[in-house]
């Protein structure tokens, strides 16, 4: 049984690893994106309509990222070149991407006639198989080597973006520009691009984790009204919860999965707790960790200090 729930955690956990990863990516340039939630929207629907259309998963991850790509040039375009306040631009992307997302995918449900459903033969290619050899590894092979192929995928992405931001020249650019836009501007870095660039990036990462949500979580079948359901806000939680390290968010992601399907595997004969607590498990746990985070006074592992502030060079 204790496999059994951690084998959930991870799954449970996997879009919450993307949208994590893609909103440090976004918070290190600089930009606090709170539009987490409607990106991951509009990837749960684009990634879900490509896979329903051709029927290919590549093409689902990369019209997903697409889309999250696009969302996340609208608010670099209004944070970073008009200068907009980020909260708000945040929070307005967040009721914008899920707008549209449910506007497109009603649109989708009245052509198909009722709700979409993606072939027999993509389920297949998307489905948990065991990695050759790994895969019979007694415990582990069923734990950590016989998941669906997004799982591996959103834990590459974070090793590569904490191996990007510790130890590659352009992520130094980036975590310059996102404690001290000023001091990296006189040192020769050009401040908007790579605030545009790591923002677009990380729209692009966290799209991929609403698409996760609608191909696997769904069951391969669309649904328009609880696709996301607060993922997206967990993920802004969970950036905080990893001190801004995609590598932590791993552990992170786990911890919040199985918080998530914990329901699911307390002995109904032993404890009796209304379903509904569990449901608002997650929540409880992301409220705590705001109000922790906001406790805590090390720098180390903290907010990069020019997050949230919009750079304007003539006042360098």
């Amino acid at each position: 049984m204790i496999i059994n729930f951690l084998f959930a955690a991870i799954k449970a956990g996997t879009p919450l690893l993307f949208g994590t990863s893609g909103e440090i990516m976004s918070e290190k340039s600089g930009n606090i994106n709170l539009g987490v939630e409607g990106m991951m929207f509009m990837g749960a629907f684009m990634g879900f309509y490509a896979a329903y259309h051709t029927g290919s998963l590549a093409l689902a991850l990369l019209a997903a990222f697409a889309i999250g790509v696009f969302a996340a040039l609208i608010y670099a375009v209004l944070t970073v070149s008009f200068m907009a306040n980020q909260n708000v631009t945040g929070l307005t992307l967040t009721i914008f991407g899920t707008g549209v997302a449910k506007f497109f995918g009603e649109m989708m449900i009245s052509k198909s006639g009722g709700s979409p459903k993606l072939s027999e033969r993509f389920l297949a290619s998307i489905s948990e198989k065991p990695i050759p050899v790994l895969g019979d590894i007694p415990l582990l092979g069923k734990l950590l080597f016989s998941h669906n192929p997004l799982v591996y995928l959103s834990v590459i992405i974070a090793i590569i973006c904490t191996i990007y931001m510790l130890k590659t020249r352009h992520g130094l650019n980036m975590r310059a520009v996102g404690e001290n836009p000023g001091a990296a501007d006189a040192a020769g870095v050009n401040v908007t691009l790579v605030k545009y660039v790591h923002i677009l990036l990380g729209g692009g990462i966290c799209a991929l984790g609403g698409a996760y949500l609608s191909l696997i979580n769904g069951g391969g079948i669309w649904n328009n009204s609880s696709v996301v359901n607060g993922q997206g806000w967990i993920s802004v939680a969970l950036v905080i919860f990893a001190s801004w390290n995609p590598a932590k968010a791993i552990f992170g992601s786990l911890v919040f999965g199985a918080f998530s399907v914990l329901q699911f595997y307390v002995p109904k004969n032993i404890i009796v707790i209304p379903n509904a607590f569990y449901v608002m498990l997650p929540f409880i746990i992301t409220t705590l960790v705001l109000i922790i985070s906001s406790m805590r006074k090390s720098r180390e592992g903290s907010q990069p200090a020019g997050c949230g502030v919009n750079y304007f060079r003539e006042e360098r």
